[in-house]
């Protein structure tokens, strides 16, 4: 097994940054999945793994070897594309072993490895077959046993499930996770679907704009977020977000009128200065309902019912804004039919800096109060 460490690496297109200054240690036989939206520098990362891009700046070092100047083929790397890459004229077996035969390895050993590899794909009553005669998720199968035959240090994923049906999706999420328990090779998983990294993943690495926003656990990520970034883009229904100040006791005031607030979060208190502007975070299926008369009221808007649960979406008008809110309840919980106000309990409430959109240190209740 191979760790993957990545030093200050930089990528530039003529004048514009695709990748800057990412820092990531990727210990060995990892399942590490990169997400961000189109264009965030998550697929040009992968192809300087692979050799693929060359760095315009930093260090990529694959176990304990600098691979900047190593030819991609060198480098120990398999990479899976989005798009399959099969040679249409060849057959199953051709495709998954022709990297062994560009090698030179002796026919009777590399009908053997392709067999194997077939095998733990499901693929062996398919390999006189050619692509045309196979179905999307069958394609992507061979795709990843051309990868594996050559038994990679290292194993890249680019969107790989992108042009699969919802449900292969899910079964092919599934047979990737089983391949990584069984072959324990360290692995880098590019996608933009939150459902496929939060599922996939041992290590999330959030990015936006070509560097790297939050690196952990999805469990890290999703109940942590670093930044305001990370908390919009993790999690359906998305984070709430309430416009807000900080005031001299630390807690996060929405204003409701001139000289008047209301404080959603009242036993919880942040570490920032009187006045800084902020947003309060908050998942909908954290926010309750108050009975409180001087809070604003939320009127209900649209309810979706996906099954599981309900997302009901409301609206409230106060000091001349419009806040919206959803909440988040299982199917057959009651949902209010009409005006209610909102509190979040102080252990799911988040509060981001708005200048920086870095989440800030909570304290556990206001100073001076009893724990």
């Amino acid at each position: 097994m191979t760790a993957i460490t990545l030093t200050g690496l930089g990528k530039r297109f003529g004048g514009s940054v695709a990748v800057e200054a990412v820092d990531l240690a990727v210990p060995a036989g990892t399942f590490v999945v990169i997400l961000g939206p189109s264009g965030c520098g998550k697929s040009t990362l992968l192809r300087l793994i692979a050799g693929l891009e060359e760095a315009t700046a930093g260090r990529i070092m694959l176990g304990d070897r600098v691979v900047n100047e190593v030819a991609p083929g060198a480098r120990g790397c398999a990479m899976v594309f989005q798009n399959y890459a099969l040679y249409p004229h060849m057959t199953v077996a051709e495709n998954i072993g022709y990297a062994l035969k560009v090698s030179g390895v002796p026919r009777a050993q590399r009908s053997a490895r392709v067999a194997e590899v077939a095998g733990m794909l499901g693929l062996g009553a398919l390999l006189d077959r050619r692509p045309a005669q196979l179905s999307g998720g069958q394609r992507q199968r061979v795709a990843m046993g051309r990868a594996m035959v050559r038994a990679p240090r290292v194993f890249l994923f680019d969107e790989p499930l992108s042009n699969l049906d919802a449900q292969l999706r899910v079964q092919m999420r599934l047979e990737i996770r089983r391949l990584h328990r069984d072959l324990g090779t360290t692995s880098v998983f590019v996608t933009h679907d939150q459902l496929e990294a939060m599922t996939m993943a041992d290590m999330l690495v959030v990015m936006q704009s070509g560097r790297i926003e939050q690196v952990g656990t999805p469990q890290e990520v999703y109940h942590r977020p670093a930044t305001r970034f990370v908390a919009g883009f993790i999690g359906t229904p998305a984070m709430n977000f309430l416009p807000a100040r900080i005031d001299a006791a630390g807690r996060a005031i929405v204003a409701t009128g001139p000289g008047d607030g209301w404080c959603p979060c009242a036993d919880a208190v942040w570490d920032l200065p009187e006045g800084t502007a902020v947003e309060i975070g908050a998942r909908p299926a954290s926010v309750e309902i108050a009975r409180a008369a001087d809070e604003p009221r939320f009127t209900p808007d649209l309810v979706e019912d996906v099954g599981s649960e309900r997302h009901l979406h409301a609206r409230a008008t106060t000091a001349g804004a419009t806040l919206d809110i959803t909440l988040a309840r299982p199917a057959g919980a009651p949902l209010p039919s009409g005006p209610f106000a909102i509190r979040i309990p102080p252990e799911a409430a988040h509060v981001f800096e708005a200048g920086t959109g870095c989440r800030a240190t909570p304290r556990n209740r206001i100073a001076g109060e009893a724990a």
